[in-house]
């Protein structure tokens, strides 16, 4: 069975034999190559061993045909690694044979092979492509994307998901819903930790470095970790994303707090924390992320987002 996995992780087609090529064709492998042109006839164009591959615009993505892509969705790909079946092999007005490749058809494979048989809550790796200022694009498999917002990215708060992720970066999700349409929308910090998981690698009298996140009248909050931050001092003079010093004063379970006191306030070098990850594989139908003694419940169904 084919196992569909994300743009940039299949098998290069570039150097391949004709025997090879043959191969593909007949197994409906996919397969990848680096695109070399978006031409004035609106195909991305490719090496593939000796031949030259074309694929005309409505084999570019799923829903060119429709009208529903982009040039710029398309022209973008030139460049990087892009997947895609080779659906035969073909002569051009100059009598030369080239071949003809389909991302669309890798992409509805995907969809209807993997991408439709999943359910909120079940985790999935994906790739971040690109990231606007709500939240970051993934791919979830030959390319097609699902959004994770910015919300989604941790329970601490962030200005900009690029104080959480890169592009290009490999990440674990969950599928958060999925509307009619078969689009994705993820989550990652139910894979990030409940709030005693994060504070038991933290003891009362350690410092720590950690990183401000916002600056209120009542004190400042600084992360910690990525689903995990405590309150210090109110101090005017930080702003968000500024790197500290912190000394941890107190930790209260049942009040899902952690006390600080600023140590340093002038570290130079930029940080973030990585992704530490609780579970990787499988499903989750419910996350909680409070204690069991605090007066507040912060939690995740995902069974209730099952269409």
């Amino acid at each position: 069975m084919q196992e569909f996995r994300m743009e940039d992780s299949y098998r290069s087609a570039e150097r391949f034999t004709l025997e090879q090529i043959q191969a593909a064709i007949l197994s409906g492998e996919i397969v990848q190559a680096t695109a070399l042109a978006f031409d004035a006839q609106r195909q991305l164009r490719f090496r593939i061993g000796s031949f030259q591959g074309i694929m005309p615009f409505e084999q570019c993505a799923e829903g060119a045909d429709t009208g529903a892509v982009r040039d710029i969705a398309v022209l973008t790909r030139v460049g990087r690694a892009t997947c895609f079946v080779i659906l035969g092999i073909q002569q051009n007005q100059k009598g030369e044979q080239q071949l003809l490749l389909s991302r669309a058809q890798a992409q509805r494979r995907c969809r209807e092979g993997y991408l439709n048989q999943l359910e909120p809550g079940d985790i999935v790796e994906a790739v971040v492509t690109h990231i606007e200022p709500f939240g970051a694009f993934c791919d979830v498999g030959c390319g097609i994307n699902a959004l994770l917002p910015i919300d989604c990215l941790s329970v601490s708060r962030i200005s900009s998901p690029l104080d959480r992720v890169n592009v290009g970066q490999h990440i674990y999700c969950a599928i958060k819903s999925r509307d009619a349409q078969g689009r994705f929308v993820l989550t990652l910090r139910e894979l990030l930790g409940t709030w005693e998981e994060n504070a038991a690698n933290f003891t009362i009298g350690e410092t720590v470095v950690g990183i401000v996140r916002s600056v209120e009248s009542y004190g400042t909050f600084i992360e910690l970790a990525p689903n995990l931050a405590g309150l210090a001092e109110s101090c005017p003079s930080l702003v968000p994303g500024q790197p500290v010093s912190v000394y941890i004063k107190n930790i209260l379970s049942d009040k899902m707090k952690i006390k600080l006191v600023i140590v340093n306030r002038n570290l130079e070098q930029k940080i973030r924390f990585d992704l530490r990850y609780t579970q990787t594989e499988g499903h989750i139908d419910r996350w909680v992320y409070s204690t069991p003694d605090s007066g507040k419940t912060i939690e995740t169904d995902f069974a209730a987002a099952v269409l």
